[in-house]
């Protein structure tokens, strides 16, 4: 790799692998809202400790399985994977592509809604439009995916950041309230454990987040960059949860927004009587959701190179690579049928538990032997 290549230079070391991090999981949970309210929104004034707790569960995966690629030089999740579990490694693959189809169908769904409600796109249209850019950034490989990603990053963060001032000047009150009764009323069930352990289980689905920074790691040599940049991915990927967390308290329990496919939609249409932020939004959202599917799919293609590598055979082609890209896309156009909130409710927690302990409880036990080992 050409030592001045974008993903080598300077601090991009160990800022790019969080910002693609950050940028394959906001499109899931971040570009609507909707994730936030389903793993810690819903817990109302108890849930800024999911958002606490994905953020500690994050550092420690991203951490451990940047070191590990270090240490072992590998940058595919198959690899990865049978490092920490070894023939095991089939079930992961198993789950992540169980996992790819069901989070691109929530972008697919999540595109169509909201190009359609905010720039008034044909709803198949959106999806279309979706299928197209996201087969051009795999058709062209590594290095347009990652500056993508990063200019899209800072964009999103500005984007985001001002949409949250917006709806707290507007709603602090609501938002103060809710602190101080300790309102928990939209699930009355709510404990402190509970919103941990919810936090867990976020971080935990989201390790298909994990596969598609991979490959910005091969300039680490060190174990310092492997550690800051994890704890940096890790920031990266929380800091939209709770700037999302906190603009949703200011409607909390409101049925309206915490019960809406696409709650950032509702929250800014409150607030402003100018259609300008609904726009930016649609722009900002799609964007996510482009970042988001790009991401997967790349670590997938990553991971069919290094079979043809073991099989010795040529990676995959520029033409090939597109192809399989589009043909994943619309085969997930059919599960984008159930819906936003169906889609999230029906697999999202099963497929959690499967990575939990199929890649999660490995990665803390014979993940960090190894790194200790190869101190």
């Amino acid at each position: 790799m050409n030592n001045n290549d974008f993903r080598t230079s300077g601090i991009m070391k160990y800022l790019l692998p969080g910002i693609v991090l950050q940028s394959v999981l906001m499109g899931g949970g971040y570009a609507t809202g909707r994730e936030i309210i389903e793993y810690g929104g819903k817990f109302g004034a108890f849930g800024w400790v999911s958002g606490l707790f994905t953020f500690f569960a994050f550092a420690v995966i991203a951490v451990l399985t940047f070191e590990l690629a270090r240490i072992y030089r590998i940058y595919d999740y198959k690899s990865i994977v049978k490092q920490i579990i070894g023939k095991g490694w089939i079930i992961y693959d198993i789950l992540y592509v169980l996992l790819l189809f069901l989070i691109i169908s929530i972008m697919a769904s999540a595109t169509g809604e909201i190009l359609q409600q905010t720039a008034g796109i044909n709803y198949m249209t959106g999806v279309v439009i979706l299928i197209l850019v996201v087969a051009a950034l795999n058709f062209f490989g590594s290095a347009l995916i990652a500056k993508f990603e990063t200019y899209g990053t800072v964009a999103l963060y500005a984007a985001y950041i001002i949409f949250t001032i917006m709806v707290i000047m507007a709603k602090k009150d609501n938002i103060a309230t809710v602190f101080a009764t300790t309102d928990t009323s939209y699930t009355p069930s709510t404990t402190v454990g509970l919103a941990a352990w919810t936090g867990i289980i976020y971080a935990t689905y989201n390790l298909s987040a994990i596969p598609a920074g991979l490959f910005t790691l091969r300039s680490q040599t060190r174990r310092k960059e492997a550690v800051i940049s994890g704890i940096i991915g890790a920031l990266l990927m929380t800091i939209p949860w709770f700037l999302t967390y906190f603009a949703l308290m200011g409607y909390y329990p409101d049925e309206t927004v915490i019960g809406a496919s696409v709650p950032w939609l509702v929250m800014l249409q409150s607030v402003s009587d100018s259609p300008i932020p609904v726009i930016v939004f649609g722009i900002v959202a799609g964007w996510t959701l482009i970042e988001t599917a790009t991401g997967m799919i790349h670590a997938l293609l990553e991971r069919l190179d290094k079979s043809m590598e073991e099989a010795s055979k040529p990676p995959l082609s520029r033409k090939s690579r597109g192809i399989i890209t589009a043909a994943i896309l619309i085969m997930a156009l059919l599960f984008a049928q159930f819906g936003i909130i169906n889609l999230i409710s029906m697999g999202y927690s099963a497929i959690a538990y499967g990575f939990m302990i199929f890649y999660l409880l490995p990665l803390i036990t014979v993940g960090l032997y190894k790194v200790v080992k190869n101190g």
